[in-house]
């Protein structure tokens, strides 16, 4: 099983045999044809297959070809009294061989080693056959790469049966986005074998582990390949790239006498790489075999209508943009499409966490979790997607929110019947509210459980648009000081949220709340509004927020609600843009309400203004002073300039000299910080919740707030529109404003 440096192996039917006789070395023609090569085939197969070959671009006319080593351990094949060799391994580190010999492994490696060293370990192997496939994979090879020292490891196809010079054909690794296994005809992609998903390729059936081989696949920072054992050691089974480009895994059948195909990753026409173009799937069971994902259509119908499909599809409606609400589609059974365009969340494990992901980032069009690798995000157009009849993968692809529809908006649907039954007929007794989505009603399901129902009415500013907006963030959102939506109803024209039943409304600005009660309140708002900025999977901007969308649950803990005009930012968004500014008067950051900008710190503002009214129990819009003509931010400003801040306070509060007062005063200089005219003035909702914590920690003197005078008094809570705009000192209007 080895040849020395004085030893040469010549073309006259000697061969080197592995030990146990597995694999057989020796020169070789193949059919019909008188060239002449190096290969290593089955020794115990009666059919001789070759697995390997050694100078597949040098053919030796003849039969005076030989094989040796030299003394400093290079390997060639030469003619007969010919210096110069046909074929030289040319081993990198051939030079510091000492005693090398050529060793034909039990597993049909043929390795180049120091004669003292170990067979059985690799990391003594100065050259192995290993790391130069041919069309061939056999048990402890690999397909794919050393990421350390760029080795790579592919097959490539013989010419024709007669010819092992490298074909037309490559099947390799491509480690770039989710690694996939790329089979080409030059430089244009034939196949693909989609992402490993733990078990197989793409969620195809032909790789899951069999009575024959057991796939493996490793991926981590140092290497990424794929390679198979056999099962039991009698089974003689090959992995194989064949002229016609066909990837095909055989075992030897000693019954039949014959090579039998168990797995072909071709498996029909589907396969064939981006058969149906962008955002197109292909379904062989179906006729024609290519249609557009739901929510696209074809690019060119004329095209389609002839069964060229090439042009691929495109979005129905609008396309997708940071500044609209979107949300996700599910489509089951695939292949997942090509991950050139995709990257790995490695944060992001769980589907609600590659979802927030996905969501944070303006530019992903899609999402799938795969056992192997998690979260995976595309960017980008989706191609080369397929439906499998077993396996396959799920793929959510980002849709506007105007497309999606009942199917996929995630949450437990209820019966019209079933909310009309609870609310006693949406009864006038069990009305509880009205904002700009509709009238909100009490009800209770038949197992005794208290709701509120949030009715679309047929004459809200509001619609489906809005609707469907807040039923994807809450089903989205978790935490204690966000009211929690427990489903819809949407059956005909009717459009109803289901929330939980929060008793005690939103009674944060009444009067007999102690200040206890009143800083507890402060604090969860803080925590809540601190969720949905960072802490959540998504990074939303609440936009309306205000007193009557913070809810009391019995143990008078806050509750955030009304997300029908929120939006997700995304992980590298700061402010965004609107020409439609929608919300409520009093509550509007002034950048929002002049130039329709909004980002975090249009929160911050809002939030500012709740707190000034809870310290206070006043409302800012419509608060009245005999004295001047401020608002309650205008009001709060002067008596912290005339350093008379506890006068700001409601009486039923807090007393001056009460040990809260300390408490009191900074809760008063937060509510200014948030307030002022300047956005980048205004701490973030980590640093206020910070401040509400630390009383020891310094806080910065406040400046002019925005939007502290009004010209007009109009008590409303509403989110509308109205000529009657608060201005600024400066005498700035607005003109933009459009109702909810």
């Amino acid at each position: 099983d080895t040849l020395a440096p004085n030893q040469t192996l010549t073309d006259n039917g000697t061969t080197i045999v592995s030990r146990s006789g597995t694999f057989e070395l020796g020169f070789f023609s193949p059919s019909n044809s008188d060239s002449r090569y190096i290969g290593i085939w089955f020794k115990n197969v009666p059919e001789q297959t070759l697995v390997w070959v050694a100078n597949r671009n040098s053919a030796i006319t003849d039969s005076l070809g030989t094989l040796s080593i030299t003394p400093s351990g290079n390997i060639i094949i030469s003619r007969v009294n010919q210096s110069t060799p046909l074929w030289s391994a040319n081993s990198p580190s051939r030079l510091t061989v000492k005693n090398p010999i050529l060793k034909l492994l039990d597993n049909g490696n043929l390795v180049l080693m120091s004669s003292a060293s170990d067979d059985n370990n690799s990391d003594s192997y100065v050259w192995q056959s290993f790391d130069y496939p041919s069309d061939t994979l056999i048990p402890g090879m690999k397909l794919g790469w050393n990421l350390i020292t760029n080795q790579e490891w592919y097959l490539t196809s013989w010419k024709s049966t007669v010819d092992p010079s490298p074909g037309e054909y490559t099947y390799r690794m491509n480690p770039t986005g989710l690694p996939s296994i790329i089979l080409r005809r030059g430089s244009v992609i034939q196949f693909r074998s989609g992402p490993w998903d733990g078990v197989r390729f793409g969620g195809a059936p032909v790789l899951q582990q069999n009575t024959v081989f057991k796939p493996i696949f490793a991926f981590d920072s140092k290497k990424v390949y794929y390679a198979f054992e056999n099962t039991d050691q009698s089974i003689v089974s090959r992995f194989v790239v064949n002229q016609s480009g066909l990837v095909n895994h055989l075992m030897w059948s000693p019954a039949r006498s014959q090579w039998t195909i168990i797995a072909t990753m071709q498996a029909d026409t589907c396969d064939e790489y981006s058969k149906c173009g962008n955002f197109g799937v292909c379904d062989f069971n179906k006729a024609p075999i290519c249609a557009c994902l739901r929510g696209f259509s074809p690019r060119v119908r004329q095209d389609w209508a002839r069964f060229d499909w090439e042009g691929g599809c495109v979005r129905n409606g609008p396309s997708l943009n940071c500044s609209g609400p979107t949300g996700f589609r599910k489509f089951s059974g695939l292949k997942v499409p090509d991950t050139s365009n995709s990257e790995v969340n490695s944060t992001a494990r769980s589907l609600d966490e590659c979802e927030g992901a996905c969501l944070r980032n303006c530019s992903c069009v899609a999402y799938a979790v795969t056992e192997a690798t998690g979260c995976v995000l595309w960017f980008g157009d989706l191609v080369d997607i397929r439906v499998y009849a077993e396996g396959g993968q799920e793929l959510f692809v980002r849709m506007p929110l105007s497309e999606l529809d009942e199917e996929d908006l995630g949450l437990p649907l209820f019966d019209f019947l079933t909310v009309s039954a609870a609310t006693d007929e949406f009864s006038f007794s069990n009305k509880i509210g009205e904002g700009g989505f509709g009238p909100v009603y009490k009800g209770v399901f038949s197992s005794g459980k208290e709701i509120a129902v949030k009715r679309l009415s047929k004459d809200s500013g509001q619609g489906l648009k809005e609707f469907k907006n807040e039923v994807m963030l809450m089903s989205k959102l978790q935490h204690r000081n966000l009211v929690r939506l427990l489903g819809c109803c949407i059956q005909g024209d009717e459009r109803m949220l289901i929330y939980e039943y929060m008793p005690n409304k939103n009674q944060t600005k009444h009067t007999s709340l102690h200040w206890e009660t009143r800083f507890d309140i402060i604090m969860g708002i803080a925590r809540g509004l601190l969720y949905l900025h960072r802490d959540s999977r998504l990074r939303i901007i609440h936009r309306d927020l205000k007193a009557s969308n913070i809810l009391l649950d019995s143990e008078m803990n806050p509750k955030i609600s009304d997300f029908g005009l929120a939006r997700i930012f995304g992980g590298d968004q700061n402010q965004e843009n609107t020409k439609r500014v929608m919300g409520t008067y009093g509550y509007m950051a002034p950048e929002y309400a002049v130039d329709g900008l909004f980002s975090v710190k249009s929160d911050v503002f809002s939030f500012g203004v709740l707190v000034l009214e809870i310290l206070s129990g006043k409302k800012n819009r419509g608060f009245y002073h005999v004295d001047h003509d401020l608002n309650l931010l205008g009001h709060a400003w002067k008596l912290w300039n005339e350093e008379k801040p506890m006068d700001f306070l409601d009486g039923s509060t807090v007393e001056v000299k009460s040990a809260s007062a300390e408490t009191a005063l900074r809760c008063i200089q937060i509510g200014l910080l948030c307030v002022q005219q300047r956005h980048e003035d205004r701490p973030t909702m980590s640093n206020v919740l910070v401040m509400l914590e630390n009383e020891q920690l310094a806080l910065a003197q406040p400046k002019q707030p925005g939007f502290y005078t009004q010209r007009t008094v109009i008590d409303t809570d509403s989110s509308s529109t109205g000529k009657n705009i608060p201005r600024t000192s400066n005498e700035i209007t607005v003109t933009l404003l459009h109702g909810r």
